[in-house]
């Protein structure tokens, strides 16, 4: 028997006249849900559930059953019928004529619509709190007056509702309207902290009875199930426990897991190995400290390299890497015996102080970023982007980033434009390619300016280079270098409409505060080479400098309102990705040890006296680049060659710049954009290195080609120069991709 149908209406003053508007919904294909065989160990929901008073029976279940079941298959199971939950109706419907609705019908709620806008849920409380009100009328014609009222005056609003996702469980939808009081959740496919947000389309309504509903009838199934398989054991936990052996001796015996256990134990006693060397101080170690810290280095880098194998998070990997390498050079590198000098603790700070400017850079710019977004500020953009072919929008978005990365810097825009795609691209897969063009493009975009790109900083900072020779000499080969790549990249992007499903709502006019939230943003990160050149301050704290600036706008904006909190910062910094920044740490500070240990100086050294030109050594440092991160490359080969040999823009300086710049995106590791993609988009390496890498070494090597093009024309000895140079940078690009690939 319905609850609604308890509290109802006096039935002579039910009229049969009603106004429904179509529901805004949004098709999804439904999971397909498949009984697996083992059960589940985690205790995660059962903790929470105990809080509230549930047993821990949940473990009876398995994975997407009883508690863990989601809201999709809530939906799917208790819908009856095309419904989903509720029934739709428009904003000036008659409460009576809703009620009457609800009543014959198998829902208990009612969403109200003002055209397609949500303006919130009309329960059976709702309708409690408005016969309270009637039955305070004065008189018999106000209490008349309040049955043909509209249902939009009594709904409690959207702005208030319980919302949870598609992938939310039984276990939150639970713990969600206990703690809010309430017996119903509306499902949506976007929700942010429990609420919806403007871009939330609805797909139906859960109570708590359609989730309890579900739970016994799963956790019934499964003790049936349990007693046909074990009719032996009489208690339910026993069988369950019996089950969980069975799953995991048939598991064992899968040759993916055995590989993976394996793996594992090969892992164990390598750690052990190492630990075990550390700790008894030996000899090998004083002798070869060097080669420990390039063995630990590699090991590394093999493990992030190879993820998904290992599966060990590359955040984890790089932060012991990072460590066993300092604890390498600083106790056994060199003059030492088992302690830090004061020099390597000076050396560490100083590491530190450099990575955790780019760290603090990063966080700042991602979180202006990710203000901008939550004020819909990218409008601005996407309004402008109306093409539904995804080549078109490639060539688009690589253009833009390679302008945009002039007068920002890469890293910056790398952020900026993997957030943009996120609501141009619906496709994953279409994604991570469209992202790794942005890679290229915004490593390819810093190289010609001054402010684009660190190593042209540096370059730019020590009076090696100076800026009109710079911009003028180096932008033509680093577009030659972009529109080679994408050339390339852009083969395989297919045409097959998806654009049409992307999640940008239609071009609208951007409401005043989105608009000063997003010029002020941009301004934000336009004035940090500004605010850099005349402070003299690194760059970081101009960044910060602009956060600080937008998180007081925003609070200025959102002051007083109720649910303003999830457009500040506070909001954009918990959607950060902490492991990112952290894996960015941990790599940076591995490369420092060896610079600081000069091991990299060793390196340029090795190239100089074994590379016949300085031309040769430049496109090696760039392919070098692709693997250890290209600041202390160029700070070892400034150490390597004087003002005094070669002069301000002389040809070596201009092509370190382009080669170092550009050769970074052959592997998604030698970049400051690569590794910030990794962490926004989770790529892999195995998946840049197949899909991108032999792209971006085309563009690479197109780009060395017309910057030796341009300046033998430019200084009149075209085929003088540029054969011989053409033909040793061929037979280098052969030997590379013997290498690489």
């Amino acid at each position: 028997m319905k609850r609604f149908s308890q509290v109802a209406l006096l039935a002579n003053l039910i009229h049969s006249s009603s106004a429904f508007a179509p529901v805004r919904f949004v098709p999804h294909t439904p999971v397909q849900h498949q009984h697996v065989g083992s059960f589940r160990s985690s205790q995660e929901s059962c903790v929470k559930l105990n809080e509230s008073n549930f047993s821990d029976q949940c473990l009876l279940t398995p994975e997407g059953y009883g508690f863990s079941s989601t809201a999709e298959r809530i939906i799917e199971v208790s819908s009856k019928g095309d419904t989903t939950g509720y029934v739709a109706v428009k904003a000036d419907t008659r409460v009576i004529d809703v009620m009457a609705e609800i009543t014959e019908g198998d829902e208990d709620v009612a969403l109200v619509y003002d055209g397609s806008e949500l303006l919130g849920i009309f329960t059976e409380s709702d309708y409690i709190d408005f016969s309270t009100k009637r039955a305070k009328s004065a008189n018999e014609e106000e209490s008349v007056a309040f049955l043909i009222s509209a249902v939009k005056e009594f709904v409690t609003p959207a702005s208030k509702l319980v919302s949870i996702g598609l992938t939310y469980t039984a276990n939150q939808a639970i713990t969600a309207m206990q703690q809010a009081n309430v017996r119903h959740v509306v499902v949506a496919d976007d929700v942010t902290n429990f609420r919806l947000t403007e871009n939330s389309s609805v797909v139906g309504v859960i109570s708590m009875q359609d989730v309890m509903k579900q739970i016994q009838k799963d956790e019934r199934l499964s003790l049936d199930s349990l007693q046909k398989k074990f009719p032996g054991l009489k208690d339910p936990m026993s069988q369950m426990k019996e089950e969980i052996k069975s799953q995991a001796n048939e598991l064992a015996r899968d040759p993916e897991t055995a590989k993976k256990d394996l793996i594992r134990v090969g892992t164990a006693v390598l750690s052990v190995l190492i630990v075990g060397g550390f700790l008894s101080g030996s000899p090998w170690l004083y002798d070869h400290a060097d080669l420990a810290m390039i063995g630990i280095f590699i090991t590394g880098y093999l493990f992030i390299i190879l993820e998904e194998v290992f599966e060990f998070d590359k955040a984890a990997v790089a932060l012991l890497m990072s460590t066993g390498m300092w604890v390498t050079y600083a106790d056994y590198f060199g003059p030492a015996h088992n302690t830090a000098t004061s020099v390597v603790i000076d050396q560490l700070g100083e590491q530190l102080s450099e990575v955790s400017e780019i760290c603090f850079f990063l966080l700042a710019a991602s979180t202006i970023v990710e203000v901008v977004d939550a004020h819909q500020g990218f409008k601005v953009v996407t309004n402008q982007i109306t093409t539904k072919s995804k080549k078109t929008l490639f060539w688009t978005i690589g253009f833009l980033t390679f302008f945009l990365s002039a007068i920002l810097n890469n890293l910056t825009v790398t952020i900026v434009m993997v957030s943009l795609l996120k609501k141009l691209v619906p496709v994953e897969s279409d994604r991570k390619l469209f992202g790794a063009m942005v890679v290229v493009a915004a490593n390819a975009g810093g190289v010609w300016t001054p402010i684009g790109d660190v190593t042209t900083t540096m370059l730019w900072m020590n009076d090696q280079l100076s800026t009109v020779p710079t911009v003028t000499e180096l932008f033509l080969p680093s577009f030659v270098c972009l529109v080679g790549s994408l050339a390339f990249l852009v083969n395989q992007v297919e045409e097959d409409g998806s654009l049409d499903n992307s999640n940008l709502p239609e071009p609208s006019a951007l409401a005043t505060r989105g608009q000063v939230v997003f010029w002020s943003g941009i301004a934000s990160l336009l004035a940090v080479p500004i605010f850099a050149e005349l402070t003299h301050l690194p760059p970081y704290i101009a960044m910060l400098t602009g956060l600080g600036a937008i998180w007081t706008l925003t609070d200025i904006i959102h002051m007083g309102e109720e649910d303003g909190n999830a457009l500040k910062v506070p909001a954009a910094l918990s959607k950060l990705d902490t492991s990112g920044i952290l894996f960015f740490l941990g790599i940076l500070m591995s490369i420092g040890v060896l610079d600081k240990s000069g091991i990299l100086k060793d390196l340029a050294v090795f190239l100089n006296e074994n590379l016949p030109t300085q031309d040769i050594i430049a496109t090696v440092i760039g392919l070098a680049s692709a693997v250890i991160d290209n600041v202390p490359l160029v700070a070892a080969t400034q150490g390597m060659y004087t003002l005094t040999e070669f002069g301000t823009d002389d040809k070596l300086w201009q092509l370190i710049a382009l080669c170092a710049g550009t050769g970074g995106s052959i592997l998604i590791i030698g970049s400051a954009s690569g590794v910030a993609l990794m962490g926004l988009e989770k790529i892999d390496f195995l998946w840049y290195a197949k899909k991108v890498s032999v792209g971006a070494a085309v563009g690479y090597f197109a780009g060395i080609a017309t910057y030796l093009a341009q300046y033998s024309v430019l200084h009149g000895d075209l085929f003088g120069s540029i054969v011989p140079e053409a033909m040793a940078a061929v037979d280098m690009a052969g030997q590379s991709a013997n290498i690489l690939f």
